[in-house]
């Protein structure tokens, strides 16, 4: 195997699920608590330094405190007196008043374990500012670091192994085996998409295939007054991240696609002929622009307003992951016309969706033992407990707690990691080719809706693409194998 070894872009454990989608940026209409004085929040929560530094961090017993799997929740712990302070990006929910209400519940059984809760509307660039300085307090969603740095600032839940029998995702954060981080809410990837419309179109069919797919779309278009495709391009995160998040097993069938094959291929957007692959994948948004299946002028999307338009039946389609279900429902009167569906492409007859977690909860591994017990507690019972994944429509965490996620007709599959030795190398591809598949490549998705609209060749783009590729395989020597 052989590839340039170059410095690692600090990006390593960004997941191919596009973080940034599902926080705070995507509902702006929330305030941030940002506190400047956290220093003396941390200091009064006991979020301080008490000896426990990351070489004596290896597993929770090491630093006095439990492991997730060993806390029996309404049992354990409920006479233990602790302030801690979360730090998190869902800005909506503390402006809707939904943490207030989780943290009371949490109170009932847990009446002296105090918690503070802090929203921060730039969430991934803050957390990652203030993650060395230690100005945080006890629990955080983990910004993105690299996987070997993990014990330095947090505390592991318990082994990977032990934790993958009790939640979705275990591996997520993982380093020499432990666990470090816990999903407070999975993703799959899809479209919503708005039943009632597709009804009154007369679909009678969710669509399974690109050519499928763009006929529903003309059959919105024909039979309706919605918008059968809306792009969201003026975002602009809603574009690279959304669409790119659908490479890999989901347009290939083959779990190693994305994340060991994709970088050693010589010609990955070229069309296969049958509708699967990179290629179909970004033609069924340029043929929408195209055929004027989109918004009349794509510069004037409205992320916030699209919320309410497809709850009014405005909208069509949009390909979003399945954190936005929640969004649309509450964003109107209709919510049972909100609906989500596998993204229409087929291998071998069968349709495929990734699923993986969203921004995960970090404990802090400088934190008092009293805290770190009572940061364990509080984030066991939003996992197990609270039903707030159920709320936001998240892929299912927990094992054992009940859910309501319902994604019929689809096998969940998972993009399996990188090898060990090739940790960096879609980072690397990711920096010389300027692309940046799930890694901040709204540019290159956005100008496939500019390049439709004017009508440049589709296969133009992806030859274009395809140069920019093999570039980078030749600079960083790696070896091209499919």
């Amino acid at each position: 195997m052989k590839f340039r070894k170059t410095m690692a872009l600090g990006m390593a454990a960004v997941m191919a699920m596009s973080l940034t989608a599902c926080g705070g940026e995507s509902d702006g209409s929330a305030s941030s608590s940002n506190n400047a004085s956290s220093n003396n929040n941390a200091a009064a929560s006991g979020s301080t330094d008490n000896g426990n530094t990351a070489a004596d961090n290896t597993t929770p017993e090491a630093a006095g405190v439990p492991t997730y799997a060993s806390i029996k929740l309404g049992e354990d712990y409920t006479d233990l007196t602790a302030s801690i302070k979360f730090m998190h990006h869902k800005t909506d929910r503390e402006g809707d008043g939904t943490m207030d209400r989780l943290i009371a519940e949490f109170n009932k059984v847990y009446p002296n374990i105090q918690v503070e809760a802090e929203g921060i509307t730039d969430y991934a660039e803050t957390a990652l500012l203030r993650l060395p300085t230690g100005d945080w307090g006890d629990i955080m969603f983990i910004p993105a670091i690299d996987m070997v740095d993990l014990p330095e600032y947090f505390l592991p839940y318990g082994t990977v192994e032990e934790m993958s029998g009790l939640i979705n995702f275990a591996d997520q954060w993982k380093f020499e085996g432990n666990c470090y981080g816990i999903g407070y809410m999975g993703n799959a990837q899809g479209l919503l998409y708005n039943k009632k419309v597709f009804a009154d179109a007369g679909i009678t069919e969710l669509p399974k295939t690109p050519d499928a797919f763009i006929a529903a779309l003309q059959q919105i278009k024909d039979n309706t007054d919605a918008i059968p495709l809306y792009t969201n391009y003026a975002a602009g995160w809603t574009m690279g991240g959304q669409w790119d998040a659908m490479l890999g097993a989901i347009t290939t069938g083959d779990e190693a696609w994305l994340n060991q094959k994709f970088t050693h291929t010589a010609e990955p957007f070229k069309d296969n002929g049958d509708g699967t692959g990179a290629y179909a994948l970004y033609k069924i948004l340029y043929d929408a622009v195209a055929n004027g299946l989109t918004e009349d002028d794509y510069t004037t999307t409205d992320w916030e307003g699209c919320k309410g338009m497809i709850n009014r039946g405005e909208i069509g389609t949009m390909v979003l992951g399945s954190w936005a279900i929640a969004q649309m429902k509450e964003a109107g009167e209709n919510a049972d016309d909100i609906g989500y569906m596998p993204f229409p492409i087929s291998i071998g007859g069968k349709q495929y969706a990734t699923a993986g977690p969203d921004y995960c909860y970090g404990i802090n591994a400088k934190a008092s033992d009293d805290n770190k017990a009572a940061a364990m507690v509080f984030v066991k019972w939003m996992v197990e407990e609270s039903g707030w994944c159920d709320l936001e429509g998240g892929y299912p965490i927990s094992k054992t707690a009940e859910t309501s996620f319902v994604f019929d007709g689809v096998n969940i599959v998972e993009n399996i990691s990188a090898l060990d030795d090739e940790a960096d190398l879609m980072n690397q591809m990711n920096a010389d080719s300027e692309l940046n598949f799930n890694n901040g490549g709204d540019a290159k998705v956005m100008a496939i809706v500019e390049k439709a609209a004017a009508g440049t060749p589709f296969d133009d783009i992806m030859a274009e693409w395809t140069e920019k590729w093999n570039a980078a395989q030749s600079n960083l020597g790696v070896d091209v194998l499919y």
